[in-house]
């Protein structure tokens, strides 16, 4: 069995995926105390360190696994990158070297160097290789030893997730995932769950309740209008509340993100968003509301890492 340590491991969605395709979850690292209990309850015998992974040193890592991992994977914060951020810094290559979160980038290429694994995989926006931060990330991994380095864009809907997501993964090899013939819309996606005001105690699907004014405004949307809209870090104009089209993919999900359902003037639970992301309704979300939806929208979807896994686990198994 092929061993996989994740950083910035989150709520789950990445190692999901590779669970599923027979991997050993050996350890999971994130600072955010809430998403490693719903890591911890998800990915069960994997080790868990609510640590800053500036402060990890990786012979702390070593001593609890023992030898080196097969597999590092990983999506450092996205928040200095992506152009959804007002606050991104203007220049390219600040965003990975002056940047606090940034840095921690780095910090995984520093474990990933250390540890050297037969394969890392490290997730985030596309934006992540704007202009020079393309060379800055090859260099980088050059100098802990990965003179060859792929940055494969790979779309999330190709392996059936229900929504738009479109992201980088870099790695060491090159990752391709063949397209589905039949993508999964809302309507599907949805299908099968119960009506949450008509029954208690099926996890994460709870209303959340809004104001009668609030309300009043989400009735009049029709499928694809939104209710909230703002300026990102790169002058285009963003939505938020939107009422989802029942025979489309839903737009992309981020940790920010809240969706009207198709039908009702409601916003979507958490259990029907984690279903926008290919999650299963056994993966149990813990902390506040707000804290699952945003777990949710920061994750890599089940469907899509899982599909990565079983690209990994062959170019393993032919000798990597």
């Amino acid at each position: 069995m092929y061993k996989v340590i994740d950083l910035f491991c989150g709520c789950g969605g990445f190692a999901r995926g590779f669970m599923e395709e027979g991997f050993e979850i050996l350890l999971g690292i994130d600072i955010d105390e809430n998403s490693l209990t719903t890591y911890s309850s998800n990915v069960k015998g994997a080790i868990t360190w609510g640590m800053d992974l500036r402060e990890v040193h990786s012979q702390d890592i070593t001593n609890i696994i023992g030898s080196s991992p097969d597999v590092i994977i990983g999506s450092p914060p996205c928040e200095p990158f992506t152009p959804v951020n007002h606050k991104r810094m203007k220049n390219e290559l600040d965003r990975l070297y002056v940047d606090d979160m940034g840095r921690l980038t780095l910090h995984f290429i520093r474990i990933v160097g250390d540890l050297k694994p037969k394969i890392f995989v490290m997730e985030n926006v596309p934006q992540i290789v704007e202009g020079e931060l393309k060379w800055a990330l090859k260099w980088e991994f050059s100098r802990v030893g990965y003179k060859r380095v792929y940055f494969n864009i790979l779309r999330a809907e190709d392996s059936q997730t229900p929504s738009i997501r479109r992201r980088i993964f870099i790695s060491n090899i090159p990752i391709k995932i063949k397209r589905k013939s039949n993508m999964v819309n809302v309507e599907e996606a949805l299908r099968g769950l119960p009506d949450p005001e008509g029954i208690i105690g099926y996890p994460n699907h709870e209303i959340t309740p809004l104001t009668e004014k609030k309300i009043k405004k989400i009735a009049k949307l029709r499928w694809g209008d939104a209710l909230i809209l703002f300026k990102g870090a790169d002058g285009k104009i963003y939505r938020n509340m939107i009422r989802l089209h029942p025979k489309r993919l839903a737009p992309t999900v981020m940790g920010g993100s809240r969706f009207i359902h198709p039908y009702e003037n409601r916003l979507l639970t958490v259990r029907e968003q984690a279903r926008l992301m290919g999650f299963p309704d056994t993966h149990i979300f813990y902390g506040s509301k707000e804290e699952q939806y945003n777990q949710i929208g920061e994750a890599v979807p089940p469907t899509l890492s899982k599909a990565i896994a079983k690209q990994i686990k062959r170019v393993l198994d032919e000798g990597w």
